[in-house]
């Protein structure tokens, strides 16, 4: 449980995909009983769904539609343009991107990406660096939790 600016609290949920994943728990078992519990404490609840694939992504997030303000898919490092309020008030991006430069593979200098999936051996990665980001995601929502905006954010460092 966390506690935003205005003291509201804000419960946060985290789930892992099964897509192309090995997990113990399959997330469509467990999601709704995970934001039904945090909604006992308070109606402000972010799932961050931690996946591969955005079809699961925006599954969970229709899944969840209306009793989660918001589901923000993470993982992939490459932000969506798909920032959306669904018909039940819940806010959806299927990734909120990455913070790092953006002048590489996901973070990591081109070069050796490229190395490794060519040869498919170990390569050690180092970071890139240039065009540096911060991205993710501005959710309003109301008392009821039920989110009001959701818009993807992409903020270069100088």
């Amino acid at each position: 449980m966390l506690e935003a600016r205005g003291g509201e609290r804000v419960a946060v949920v985290n789930l892992l995909g099964a897509l192309f994943l090995q997990v113990p728990v399959h997330p469509f078992q467990v999601a709704e009983a995970l934001v039904e519990e945090a909604r006992r404490s308070t109606p402000i609840v972010v799932v961050d769904f931690h996946g591969e694939a955005t079809s699961e992504k925006i599954a969970v997030a229709r899944l969840l539609d209306g009793r989660a303000t918001a589901v923000i898919g993470t993982h992939t490092h490459v932000q969506t343009n798909d920032a959306r309020v669904l018909p039940g008030g819940t806010a959806a991006i299927t990734d909120a991107g990455m913070t790092g430069p953006h002048d590489s593979v996901i973070g990591v200098r081109a070069d050796l990406a490229i190395k490794r999936m060519r040869t498919g051996m170990p390569v050690r990665f180092h970071p890139a660096e240039g065009d540096v980001r911060v991205e993710g995601v501005v959710i309003d929502c109301g008392p009821d939790g039920r989110a009001t905006r959701c818009e993807a954010l992409r903020v270069p460092v100088e």
